[in-house]
């Protein structure tokens, strides 16, 4: 089963989830360009800009969604059903929200999950993409909300990750409930959902969070910010 976009596959437990084809790949990569081309235009005109795009924003969101690509498939660990500690990920993605604002923050985070969804897809319906590939990286973006404020990039990594957080359990009770166990206190799909979903988010954050603090990373991070609004 499937259609011109997708295909349904059997994943061995009774359940159906669902690949993309070529023509949804091909999809995939236009959605990708065209959500940062609006972005990119949308903040521009908040912001009073002449230009209908502003390229510096373009080239930095390229970037970090390029770092943000390379540095997930670098996994200190693996849970089961997914979910991964990788290195700094998430980071790349909540800078440009705390360089650039919401909106391109945002943008950024759902030109990852668009890409996210193009490398490693889990599929099991139309409303769990959006939940666990467009909301929950995008969310990512919330970082923006701390954009120009003191320790704003630590600030944000944290609204991010955590905006990433409430998604990704909220996909798991409401379309993985299934998998959570018959007995225990994990019986309850909320709370198997948080433990799970938290185990791997919080890992990951304290791991940068450490990176972070660290004198010469923050001095680069800081030079780079500067850069930004040359």
């Amino acid at each position: 089963m499937g259609n011109i976009f997708v295909n349904a596959i059997d994943d061995g437990y009774g359940g159906i989830y669902y690949m993309p084809t070529t023509a949804g790949y091909t999809l995939i990569v236009v959605l990708l360009i065209l959500v940062l081309l609006a972005a990119s235009a949308i903040t521009s005109r908040l912001r009073g800009a002449k230009r209908p795009v502003n390229v510096r924003q373009l080239a930095f969101s390229a970037m970090a969604v390029a770092l943000a690509m390379l540095a997930s498939m670098i996994k200190l660990f693996s849970l089961p059903m997914g979910g991964n500690v990788t290195l700094l990920s998430m980071l790349f993605i909540t800078l440009i929200g705390s360089w650039f604002g919401l909106s391109g923050g945002i943008a950024c985070g759902v030109a990852y999950g668009l890409l996210q969804m193009f490398i490693d897809p889990y599929i099991i319906s139309i409303p769990q993409l959006l939940c666990d590939y467009i909301l929950a990286f995008g969310a990512l973006g919330l970082s923006g909300l701390f954009a120009g404020k003191p320790n704003g990039y630590r600030k944000g990594y944290l609204a991010g990750i955590f905006g990433r957080f409430v998604f990704s359990v909220l996909s798991g009770v409401i379309f993985f409930a299934a998998y959570a166990p018959e007995s225990g206190i994990f019986s309850n799909p909320l709370l198997y959902s948080a433990a799970y979903n938290g185990a791997y988010i919080a890992a990951e954050g304290v791991v940068t969070l450490v990176i972070l603090s660290l004198p010469p990373v923050a001095h680069a991070l800081e030079t780079v910010r500067k850069m930004t609004s040359k």
